[in-house]
């Protein structure tokens, strides 16, 4: 009998055993056992979702069902951005903020699907964060926590659609950040048009008992299986954000160069004075990119400096297998322009590196 204080088994996917069975290495992300590659390993999947297709499993994001009277007004409170500027059928990116300083605690993709039905889809470990916070707020809408209900699986790189429409054509039309209900084989499916690796792509919410039929449908249709480790690549070379590195505690979006993600001319949202006493003084930190001279990777934490002078940190970085040099985010002085040289400080060692605009991959 395990202890009181032995931690929590962590959740599996749907599509575990179908992980298992492909050779993959299955690692805990986020409370979940997820694959992090298979048998050709991160780079090769990489490469395939940069020129043909691949498949990711992410059913450890979550989904919060939001729905019926008050729904719209409880999102509209609760995230930054503002859902007047899209439509029932389409996806939306926002940020959840701490009320007391504007820290981003999640970023996040609204579903809109129906009128009064918006899938909210959190980072792995923060739905009970986002619960929480719509059913803090002044509308009182049905909020479901469905997660455990259905498998998310991103369909990802330049030949998905064509590979996809093999499967269901429906599915391959919906365009870029749309939402539509399609049917894959008998089984009603939700479909977007969004994804996390710079490349266009869709993602399905199948339901968990068909999730392993669509799953081989998708294999036999020549889409590559990708686990995580290719993921987090793809979206740094993509110059895309992730939660616990370019957000978290004490970040806000106007720091991580997302001010784009605010709508101050919505109305209140949670988190709106902090953020607007931020941007009347200016953020104090940028995100940054910073390309390598050589393919030695920048990790988190390491010291980012400007003449001897210590000018920020790392937040996350690794090596391009497009560019085949390292890449890296970092949180750097606000002063400094693009095109300054720079030094990394990777154990001991100042490894030479130039301030850029991200994306590293376009």
């Amino acid at each position: 009998m395990p202890s009181i204080d032995s931690p929590p088994e962590p959740r599996r996917s749907p599509l575990h055993d179908q992980h298992v069975d492909l050779g993959a290495k299955m690692v805990p992300f986020g409370g979940w056992d997820m694959p992090l590659n298979y048998t050709d390993g991160t780079i090769a999947e990489h490469r395939d979702c940069r020129s043909d297709a691949v498949v990711f499993d992410v059913s450890h994001l979550g989904t919060v069902r939001v729905t019926g009277v008050g729904a719209f007004e409880a999102l509209q409170w609760a995230f930054t951005n503002d859902l007047n500027r899209v439509a029932p059928g389409k996806a939306q990116y926002t940020h959840l903020l701490d009320a007391e300083d504007a820290s981003v605690l999640d970023d996040i993709i609204v579903w809109w699907v129906d009128q009064d039905h918006f899938d909210v889809m959190p980072n792995a470990s923060n739905t009970d964060r986002v619960v929480n916070a719509l059913s803090e707020g002044p509308f009182v809408p049905e909020i479901v926590d469905v997660t455990s209900s259905r498998a998310v699986l991103a369909v990802q790189g330049p030949k998905s659609r064509e590979r996809l429409a093999s499967v269901s054509a429906e599915a391959a039309a919906v365009g870029r950040f749309a939402v539509a209900r399609v049917d894959i084989d008998g089984t009603s499916v939700v479909v977007a048009g969004t994804g996390y690796t710079g490349e266009d792509g869709i993602e399905i919410a199948v339901p968990a008992s068909a999730a392993p039929a669509v799953w081989q449908r998708l294999l036999d249709a020549g889409i590559t299986p990708a686990g995580l480790g290719a993921r987090d690549t793809l979206r740094l070379e993509a110059g895309l954000p992730l939660h616990g590195h370019e957000l978290g505690p004490g970040i806000s979006p106007l720091q991580a160069g997302l001010g784009w993600v605010v709508r101050f001319d919505k109305g209140d949202f949670r988190g709106r004075a902090a953020l607007e006493a931020e941007r009347d003084l200016g953020p104090r930190r940028l995100l940054r990119g910073l390309l390598v001279e050589g393919r030695r990777p920048p990790r988190e934490g390491q010291r980012v400096l400007l003449d001897g002078t210590e000018i920020g940190a790392v937040s996350s970085g690794n090596f391009s297998p497009v560019r085949g040099q390292g890449i890296a985010l970092a949180f750097l002085d606000p002063t400094i322009e693009d095109g300054a040289a720079v030094v990394i400080n990777v154990r001991g060692t100042e490894v030479a590196a130039t301030v850029t605009k991200p994306p590293f991959h376009r």
